[in-house]
């Protein structure tokens, strides 16, 4: 599903960067992929995602959208992705999820 990003969204937008070296950087985009294949995008509220990786492999940006901002903050209070950040965060030198709302569009 494509969603369009507009001015006018109603639901949570969460940016999360990881911040990692380019020899982790492999291992971090496999426990990323993973957890958005397995776990995320099954979540209630969920409207889609993406993982992005910067040329020189040292940061991995995601970006999802929900329906509502306790979604979100449901998600990561499940056991499997308490898990699955912690484990996340351990190959990472810095990892911070932010949430956002769409102020333009060009």
């Amino acid at each position: 599903m494509t969603l369009a990003i507009t001015t006018d969204f109603t639901g949570q937008t969460v940016v999360s960067t990881f911040e990692m070296t380019p020899g982790t950087c492999t291992d971090v985009l496999d426990a990323l992929t993973d957890a958005y294949d397995k776990v995320i995008r099954h979540q209630p509220g969920f409207l889609g995602g993406a993982i992005h990786v910067n040329d020189a492999q040292t940061r991995i940006s995601t970006y999802s959208r929900w329906v509502k901002r306790e979604d979100f903050q449901a998600m990561l209070r499940t056991p499997e992705m308490r898990e699955r950040n912690r484990a996340i965060a351990a190959m990472c030198s810095r990892f911070e999820p932010v949430m956002y709302e769409v102020s333009a569009v060009f």
